[in-house]
């Protein structure tokens, strides 16, 4: 009984001194990873910065490889190919759970349903699940891709306004980022600190960005930009006119939208005229 009472005191006091130990280490200012800021600073172009989080999520890498996340739709929401796959997988789990669950609730009130329509149910409800959520993702990077271009048009224009102000094309596009706000601005004035860290021009960066996000139009600006700032040519009207077209190709296919979602809706007129036009012959049929 002696021998049992020492081991559970010995026992006690270790994990007391591990919680000690464990609070006084989280306590102690840890000394700084250099290696890795230096990595984030001399990444090279196009790289993305990978966050503790994401490496939390690297044993998702064989399921997102082999799922094929549209890779555009998820820079432009700023999202990681892993963390796309983890909303898939949660989704499935969700619908994959819910008819078990439903099936056990029934089963309490009395109600016995054959094996197959749980699994068969789980199955289809977790495919359904899956798509739901892979179709969010696309909506919403359309909705941020709309976003992103509108934003491209006043940026087009400050930029114009910058160099007639007789600033430089760097310049121009590094006060002309600093003006606004909102998320599609702190990914411009992202990569621009991104070029100056690296000693890249903005221009290429903005490249580079456009075409990982898939907005051409912010590939413009650095095109036009790339012949301000190495041929020294005035491209303020050209900036100017380029944000006008591009205000007339977002109205426009604002307008084929909209002539779209009228088209759609003259079918449930049309039934409804059907239905209508039933309640109102049912009575003569009925009568012959």
């Amino acid at each position: 009984m002696g021998n049992w009472q020492l081991v559970v005191a010995v026992a006690a006091g270790a994990a007391v001194g591990l919680g000690v130990f464990l609070v006084i280490r989280e306590l102690v200012p840890a000394t700084p990873a250099l290696g890795p800021a230096l990595r984030r600073l001399h990444q090279p172009p196009g790289a993305r910065v990978v966050t503790p989080a994401d490496r939390q999520l690297d044993w998702l890498s064989g399921l997102a490889r082999w799922l094929r996340p549209p890779h555009q739709q998820l820079a432009l929401l700023d999202r990681t190919p892993e963390q796309y796959a983890l909303s898939l997988l949660l989704s499935a789990l969700i619908g994959l759970a819910a008819p078990s669950l439903l099936s056990v609730a029934l089963a309490t009130l009395g109600v016995r349903l054959p094996v197959a329509v749980p699994v068969l149910g789980s199955l289809g409800l977790a495919l359904v699940c899956a798509l739901l959520a892979h179709r969010a993702v696309l909506a919403k990077a359309d909705a941020a891709r709309d976003e992103f271009r509108a934003a491209v048009c006043t940026y087009l224009d400050l930029v114009a306004l910058q160099l007639s102000a007789a600033h430089g094309p760097v310049q121009s596009l590094e006060r002309a980022a600093e003006v606004c706000d909102g998320w599609v601005f702190d990914r411009i004035r992202e990569s621009l600190r991104i070029a100056q860290l690296q000693m890249h021009s903005p221009w290429d960066e903005l490249r580079e960005l456009a075409d990982r996000i898939g907005i051409l139009e912010l590939g413009d600006v650095g095109a036009i930009m790339r012949s301000s700032g190495s041929d020294g040519a005035q491209v303020h009207e050209t900036l100017r006119s380029r944000a006008d077209s591009l205000r007339d190709q977002i109205r426009t296919d604002n307008l084929a939208r909209a002539e779209g979602v009228t088209s759609r809706l003259d079918i449930p007129g049309a039934l409804l005229v059907f239905v209508l036009l039933g309640f109102a012959t049912y009575p003569f049929i009925a009568r012959l």
